[in-house]
């Protein structure tokens, strides 16, 4: 474990504790609204996923090793969790703007824990006929790009999400997710080099 007041918070959850549960939810209730919201897009539904992670946390924090940080566990779990709402959401025909080139690929095995969306590019070309063609070639160069490197960009770039996030949802360090990232952008930036004034990747 950590840290000591980490491990006095799931000791208590361990003990049965309601006012270790109001703690965690103090603690990690607004971090985990921030994430689901950004997956889903609805407050409704962020909220609804965030009691979902809250209550999952307690129920299953005999699960939980220490092995890394909490908040890299409860990342975790606020993922599967908002992916899983994501993906029922679709099978009843809800219309998410996320679907992309990217939930067509039947081979792909992070097609059903990662949100299809690849659009709402950062700094995209102001000029529409521009915009679409480098749309339609960023989900190319998407597709192209090995699921190693694609994940980090999505989750990065796409997603919004932190480094330590991002680290915490595929299980990899830190400097592993920033190496995969620094080489998935170059990629991108190579396949998409014609359109160089349209688009802006991220530089940290």
């Amino acid at each position: 474990m950590r840290d000591s007041a980490e491990k006095q918070l799931v000791d208590r959850i361990r003990a049965g504790d309601q006012a270790a549960v109001a703690d965690l939810s103090a603690g990690y209730g607004s971090r985990i609204f921030q994430l689901a919201f950004r997956y889903t897009r609805n407050r409704e539904d962020a909220e609804e996923i965030t009691q979902d992670v809250l209550l999952k946390v307690c129920r299953s924090i005999d699960a939980f090793r220490g092995d890394s940080a909490l908040s890299s566990w409860i990342y975790r779990i606020t993922f599967n969790t908002a992916m899983s709402r994501l993906r029922a959401a679709r099978s009843h025909g809800a219309d998410l703007a996320a679907d992309s080139a990217v939930s067509r690929q039947p081979d792909s095995a992070e097609a059903a824990t990662v949100p299809h969306e690849v659009a709402d590019w950062s700094a995209l070309a102001d000029d529409a006929v521009m915009r679409a063609q480098l749309r339609r070639r960023l989900v190319r160069a998407l597709r192209d790009l090995p699921v190693i490197y694609r994940l980090p960009v999505l989750l990065r770039d796409v997603q919004g999400l932190s480094t330590e996030e991002a680290s915490a949802v595929l299980r990899v360090k830190d400097q592993t997710l920033k190496s995969r990232l620094h080489r998935g952008r170059l990629f991108l930036r190579d396949r998409l080099s014609e359109f160089a004034d349209g688009l802006s990747l991220h530089q940290h």
